[in-house]
């Protein structure tokens, strides 16, 4: 069996490694009954009386960022990690920080029309490699479906929502970038790996 993909092939693989790791983190962190009556949005935060929706394990760890947005959002950068087939992908918690529940921008898609048509995401992220004057968006897969976290309508008072982006990787030796989400500060990120 041959170990060189296309990279169509590769960019699939990735995108089923990151729905089923997506899929395990939901299903993991659900707790149990469907009592948001929203698919695969977020695991249910705060019922059990914790303060951390999930147990990821970064969240133990101070964020490399904390970017304020629109309402009460706050978008929590937990990792930058670079990956062997030159990827970074980006973790975080979207967090509501208002005390009603916030519909999420469309803006956070991004303009591309081929993301637009994919549904809600956070498709409009990027990464700015400012040494290397070059700016990163969010990959996408053969069919123009961003790899990031997608489906995210609204998020209730007080919740944080697992997320992740996945963008191509900037040179080895950039290890500072600055990442921007269309409505919120922009912010400064160690990429580590």
């Amino acid at each position: 069996m041959s170990m060189r993909f296309t990279t169509k092939a590769r960019r699939g693989m990735v995108v089923l490694t990151a729905a089923a790791a997506l899929a395990v983190g939901v299903a993991g962190c659900s707790g149990g009954g469907d009592d948001d009556k929203k698919p695969k949005t977020s695991a249910s935060a705060s019922k059990g009386g914790g303060s951390d929706p999930s147990t990821q394990e970064n969240q133990s760890e101070e964020p490399l960022a904390e970017l304020k947005g629109p309402d009460g959002l706050l978008l929590q950068i937990t990792s930058a990690q670079r990956d062997a087939g030159g990827f970074v992908t980006v973790n975080g918690n979207l967090k509501n920080d208002s005390d009603k529940t916030l519909t999420l921008p469309a803006q956070l898609s991004g303009n591309e029309t081929e993301v637009i048509r994919n549904g809600r995401s956070l498709g409009g992220a990027t990464l700015i490699d400012g040494t290397g004057k070059k700016r990163y968006y969010v990959l996408r897969d053969t069919d123009g479906r961003p790899l990031t976290t997608t489906g995210i309508t609204s998020i209730k008072s007080g919740v944080a929502v697992p997320v992740f982006m996945q963008f191509p990787a900037p040179p080895n030796e950039t290890t500072e970038v600055s990442f921007q989400l269309p409505m919120f500060a922009s912010g400064t990120i160690q990429i580590s790996g």
